[in-house]
């Protein structure tokens, strides 16, 4: 037997997404770390090239990563437990370090309990599968992550019992809400609290009003979600993210540990009745392993930085180069999307000068992502820039020096 019938089979539908613009480059291989010297932040070296790199497409925003505080908890949990959990949690492979990262985060975004996943996205998915019925409505953001569009198709619902409201648009919200069937028990409001592509956020605080009066049009009530991926740790006065700058908290609060807190994982918090509906029902959690003990003491670390003096003094110059960097944008007259977050779209609007501008940018030494047609629609052609702490004011300087000699 051989894979050679399903190989020609897929190198057609592989062709196809190449025709279709929707393939995904080679990817390319760290293979170096560079620290910070002088007035500039760390660089990059790729795998058959001797430049160095500003990395502009690094989910790090508070950059710990290399945190030594995060690498020595890391070490230490390893050589007491090993590398491995060896079971799942229910097996005995729930471990101190995982019970801890649990309590620890659920007081950090303020909720009573919480469950660690091995990334957000199968916490999304956990989720779902955990908190839906046959009599469930779920309505989502149209421009949500991919985990939250997926987490709705695998929750076990009917087909009709689904909605989209328009990004942000209040009024759309509360048509998706009057068109549910009166004999739904139970609606689920879910949204991105900052959409990754964009760097804008979703209006809680409006959010969680129009929800409120449809409170007792339904047996279970609305709840409403947020996955926070992008917002814990990188914004708001203490780095509690999209609820702490909107000033309203939802029902549940999904996030990661793979971005601001630089580590890997994710979690839902909640309330404690849903937290224990989730082990017990979320199949992304019962039937795999969890994260190692190295990876949950790594995040403890770092919850504990963000909630020090450091890490006020981190999120304060990640936003003072944000600021600087779209000061920069309006000062050569290029449009982004406002907002206070460190993801800063440059919207280029047109698919040629997007790809030029890409190649640029990395031909001068900074690594970016580019959206073009038929990722985005045609005209919203864009370039994401993601700010992190580790960049200085004079990595910003270069960056926006570039980007001015492409459009001169």
């Amino acid at each position: 037997m051989t894979t050679d019938k399903l190989d020609k089979s897929l190198q057609v539908e592989l062709a196809s997404l190449a025709a279709e613009g929707r393939a995904k480059a080679p990817e390319r291989v760290i293979t170096e770390y560079i620290p910070p010297k002088k007035d500039f932040g760390p660089r990059y070296r790729l795998e058959g090239s001797s430049k160095e790199y500003i990395r502009l497409n690094s989910n790090s925003y508070l950059s710990l990563s290399a945190h030594p505080a995060l690498i020595k908890a890391a070490d230490k949990a390893t050589r007491q437990f090993g590398v491995g959990p060896g079971a799942v949690r229910f097996i005995d492979g729930t471990f101190c370090y995982h019970a801890a990262l649990e309590k620890r985060i659920a007081e950090f975004v303020g909720k009573p309990c919480a469950k660690i996943f091995n990334s957000a996205y199968t916490a999304n998915c956990g989720l779902a599968l955990s908190i839906s019925s046959a009599k469930t409505h779920w309505i989502g953001d149209q421009l949500n992550h991919n985990s939250i569009i997926r987490a709705m198709r695998i929750s076990n619902i009917p087909s009709g019992n689904k909605g989209f409201f328009k990004h942000n648009d209040m009024d759309d919200l509360k048509r998706c809400l009057d068109a549910v069937d009166p004999d739904i028990e139970r609606v689920v409001v879910i949204f991105d609290g900052i959409f990754s592509m964009r760097g804008d956020f979703a209006p809680i605080d409006e959010i969680l009003s129009v929800c409120k009066a449809y409170e007792d049009k339904f047996k279970d009530g609305v709840i409403t979600v947020v996955d926070d991926s992008h917002g814990i740790g990188a914004y708001g006065a203490t780095g509690r993210g999209t609820s702490e700058y909107t000033g309203e908290r939802p029902d549940v609060i999904v996030g990661t540990f793979g971005k601001a807190f630089g580590v890997n994982g994710g979690f839902i918090a909640a309330s404690e009745t849903v937290i224990e509906a989730v082990r017990q029902k979320a199949d992304t959690y019962i039937y795999t392993n969890p994260l190692s003990v190295a990876d949950c003491a790594a995040a403890l670390a770092a919850i504990d930085i963000c909630d020090s003096d450091q890490g006020l003094d981190l999120l304060d110059h990640l936003g003072s180069v944000t600021t600087a960097f779209r000061n920069g944008l309006k000062r050569m007259a290029l449009e982004s999307i406002e907002g206070p977050h460190p993801v800063v779209p440059l919207m280029v609007r047109d698919t040629d000068k997007t790809h030029r501008l890409v190649n640029f940018l990395y031909e001068n030494g900074l690594l970016v992502v580019g959206l073009t047609f038929p990722v985005v629609p045609k005209g919203d052609e864009t370039i994401r820039f993601q700010i992190n702490a580790c960049h200085t004011h004079a990595d910003i300087d270069y960056v926006l020096g570039v980007i001015k000699s492409f459009n001169h």
